[in-house]
């Protein structure tokens, strides 16, 4: 397992447990495509550029800002932010608990899972066995990469599982689409309907499931390295050597020829 992302507590009335949490899924499917120059195949880089100075700005330059007015910002340090009164940025405290259901899965966003100190092993078990016991997830709230975060545990096994959640102002209405209503459906259509749902009914096995854009898309890069379509950016030019002697000799006499003239 990789080193931990989050290290805090999970609180819940009297209850203290210190926990880590560790990214719980992966993107292995898709394939990076790389952005190149089509003349020279060559690499692009994103620079970070000041147009007003006309020059990448190294990472030692770069201080974060919150815009209020068009090209206005006021500047924010780093122990500004450290200084923000975020009790979530520790400590994950459980606010209350309910039904999985009754989380509407749009507000799902990524998840984590929750591993215990040492300290914090039989707090753990508890908790994860109260939520299995009485089928409900518990709701807080968690600092991540410089943002709050609501968040739903949950138990998954012999795991707890931490998802950040969407605010409500992040999910949108769905009031602007153009969406039918139900009276236009015939019984004899939707009679049919739920037969082939019927059908196709089975438990959930996500191993059935491949990728299948993913593994189209290798066996063309394959196809095309067999073509020999394959782009290397030129070898750099090795730096001249210069003889340092030489080159002492040669700004001496440059600079004697500057000073006589």
């Amino acid at each position: 397992m990789p080193r931990a992302i989050w290290r805090g507590t999970i609180s819940f009335g009297l209850v203290v447990i210190p926990v880590r949490l560790h990214v719980a899924t992966e993107d292995r499917s898709s394939v990076a495509l790389h952005l190149l120059c089509k003349n020279d195949g060559t690499r692009l880089r994103n620079l970070r550029w000041c147009p007003t100075e006309n020059r990448e700005v190294p990472w030692n330059e770069v201080v974060r800002g919150y815009e209020i007015a068009p090209d206005e910002h006021v500047v924010l340090a780093p122990e500004d932010l450290e200084r923000l009164p975020l009790p979530s940025a520790r400590t994950i405290e459980i606010h209350q608990f309910c039904d999985r259901a009754e989380v509407p899965d749009l507000y799902h966003d990524r998840a984590y899972y929750i591993e215990p100190d040492e300290a914090g092993r039989r707090a753990y078990a508890l908790l994860r066995t109260a939520l299995e016991r009485t089928g409900r997830v518990a709701i807080g709230k968690v600092a991540l990469r410089d943002r709050e975060h609501l968040a739903q545990i949950e138990g998954l096994g012999d795991a707890l599982v931490l998802e950040t959640l969407h605010w409500p102002g992040e999910v949108r209405d769905t009031g602007a689409l153009n969406l039918p209503d139900a009276g236009g459906v015939k019984d004899a259509e939707l009679d049919m309907a739920l037969t082939l749902v019927d059908s196709l009914t089975r438990g959930f096995q996500p191993d059935e499931y491949q990728d299948g854009y993913r593994e189209a898309l290798l066996a063309l890069v394959a196809e095309r390295r067999g073509e020999g379509r394959v782009v290397q950016p030129p070898a750099a030019e090795p730096a001249k050597v210069v003889d340092l002697m030489e080159a002492l000799r040669a700004s001496v006499e440059a600079t004697r020829a500057r000073g006589s003239g």
